[in-house]
């Protein structure tokens, strides 16, 4: 290499680092911007390495055809991976996605949705490569696994040790899956999760209801380390974080896992939370419309708090040090009000900044 290349080289790394300093500097721990305003009720986020935006609708929108959305600009979407994929009443749902809600990329850079099969009767776990958006993969669990009344939704991807863990929250459950073999193991029956009766939701002044009863919901959101090695997880209607070591959920040893879960600290009612690669969490906080920060000793401090995060409901980290929301004023759905959707668009997917980074494996 001449002197000049040289130079020019080393220029260009200045101006590199020195640009993606700025770009950081301007923003601070807590700031808040919308990502995309929607006509469409967004139900989890995820984003890929270079930046793509992808959401599921959530099932207790309005009805239509459209299942899951690549966002395109502040107010577009397009149906992704592309149109045959969604809901088509007049084509049989075996190509199709029926009623999804969680959704996750892992560090191979595949997005995984789970496939509630509300209609179709079938839970399913449905892979793509985000690249090209070809479908690599469709697991499907069977009666054992998914019950009747399930409503599978959260989920986290080992990618590197080749496991999925999902939560079931109708049937409080913890769910482990094999990549590889397809084999699916259930834990249900702990106390860990079950909704907690102090921990009431409360929102825009009064409590929530659920189908005419107070809200009253078992294990959701769910995170995974870094490392793989420990998977997170807490009733939504619940005020105490859980953790458990990974390798009893792959032994599927019921006895096992019962006596080695522990209490990883405090967390707000919340629909989802996600783990950073500093080990922190993250929890939506649905009472108090904004994102809470469980600290390494435990403690739940407020990170943001705005009228815009009207039922904040998936949280998932992005690029640099961005969190991304998905805010879709669930509690104004017919399934709450018992009276029609009450919500009104715009709903939105947004982003918060923090002072962490993204973990190796993806979280929801």
């Amino acid at each position: 290499m001449n002197k000049k290349t040289l130079i020019a080289s080393l220029l260009s790394v200045l101006i590199f680092n020195s640009t993606t300093a700025f770009a950081e500097t301007q923003f601070k721990k807590g700031d808040l911007e919308v990502v995309a305003a929607l006509n469409i009720r967004p139900g989890n986020v995820t984003v890929s390495d270079d930046g793509r935006v992808f959401a599921t609708v959530h099932p207790l929108d309005r009805p239509s055809r459209w299942r899951l959305i690549e966002i395109t600009g502040k107010e577009t979407w397009k149906a992704w991976p592309d149109d045959s994929w969604q809901k088509n009443e007049g084509q049989s749902l075996s190509h199709q996605i029926d009623t999804p809600l969680g959704i996750t990329r892992d560090a191979q850079n595949r997005l995984w949705l789970v496939d509630m099969g509300l209609n179709s009767g079938k839970t399913r776990i449905i892979s793509f490569d985000i690249k090209s958006g070809k479908h690599l993969m469709t697991i499907e669990l069977d009666d054992t696994i998914a019950p009747r009344g399930s409503f599978i939704q959260d989920l986290v991807v080992d990618a590197r040790s080749g496991w999925i863990y999902l939560a079931d929250i109708s049937n409080p459950g913890l769910i482990t899956v094999n990549i590889a073999s397809k084999k699916a193991s259930r834990f249900s029956g702990h106390p860990a999760l079950q909704s907690e009766k102090s921990a009431v939701m409360h929102i825009d002044g009064q409590d929530t209801l659920f189908n005419g009863k107070p809200a009253s919901v078992g294990v959701n959101p769910i995170t995974l380390s870094a490392d793989g090695k420990t998977l997170f997880f807490g009733a939504m209607n619940g005020t105490t974080w859980y953790e458990i070591d990974t390798e009893y959920l792959q032994k599927a040893d019921d006895k096992a896992i019962a006596q080695h879960i522990r209490t990883a600290g405090t967390k707000p009612v919340s629909d989802g939370a996600a783990i950073s690669a500093q080990g922190r969490h993250y929890f939506t906080n649905l009472n108090n419309n904004g994102v809470d920060m469980m600290d390494s000793k435990g403690k739940l401090i407020p990170l943001v708090r705005s009228a815009l995060l009207d039922w904040p409901d998936s949280v998932q980290f992005g690029d640099q040090h961005w969190l991304y929301i998905s805010a879709n004023q669930l509690h104004r759905s017919a399934a709450f009000t018992g009276a029609g959707d009450k919500g009104e668009p715009p709903y939105r997917i947004l982003r918060v900044w923090t002072d962490d980074t993204q973990p190796f494996t993806s979280s929801q």
